[in-house]
This record gives structure tokens, C-alpha cells and sequence, in this order.
């Protein structure tokens, strides 16, 4: 019990102390606009290498299903606003680019 208490503490800590702290004063306009962007940098770097590279090892490889799904899947998520639009969307579209070969088969 003291082990998981010990590892409860050190895993809320660091998430604690950053968020009291920030509550305390107003952040500058230029570092609120700059943290703004974390998670877009973040799913980018998660997103990128999966739908541009494929195999063992890896290359690059721009004509596969889940790039050529993701592009319209961009644009209709600009548009509409809406994570489970985009969401359903995204997964038609892979779907259909799935049935292509299958249709000129």
C-alpha cells in the first residue's frame, strides 16, 4: 500500500503542481497562443509517420488507403466542426477506398 501511495503521489505531483501554479497569475497572450498549439504539434507528430510511411523498414509511401482517406477527412473536419462527424466521415471514406480495388477487380 505504501509502494502505490508513493507512485499515486509522484504521478499527481507533477500534474498538480503546474496547474496550481498557473491559477495563481494571468499568462502573457504570446505563451497562452504558444501553448495553444501543443496539441496540434502533438497529434501531428503521432499522425504524420503513421499515414506517410508503411513496411519494415520503414518508407515513404503517399498512394496508401489511410493518407488518401485522411486528406478529405482534414477538409470535412475544417468544415463542419465536429469530432464524431469527422470521425464517422474518415472511417465511410477508408471504407470506400477499401471497395476500389474491388470495384475494378
Amino acid at each position: 500500500m505504501l509502494l502505490m501511495a508513493g507512485m499515486a503521489l509522484v504521478t499527481f505531483i507533477p500534474r498538480w503542481l503546474p496547474l496550481f501554479s498557473l491559477t495563481r497569475f494571468k499568462l502573457p497572450d504570446m505563451m497562452v497562443a504558444w501553448l495553444d498549439l501543443i496539441p496540434a504539434a502533438i497529434l501531428s507528430a503521432l499522425l504524420l509517420p503513421e499515414l506517410l510511411t508503411m513496411g519494415e523498414p520503414r518508407h515513404l509511401d503517399l498512394f496508401q488507403p489511410k493518407l488518401l482517406a485522411a486528406i478529405p477527412t482534414f477538409f470535412f473536419a475544417l468544415k463542419i466542426r465536429s469530432f464524431g462527424g469527422a470521425v464517422i466521415f474518415g472511417m465511410l471514406v477508408y471504407w470506400l477506398i477499401g471497395k476500389i480495388p474491388l470495384i475494378m477487380g
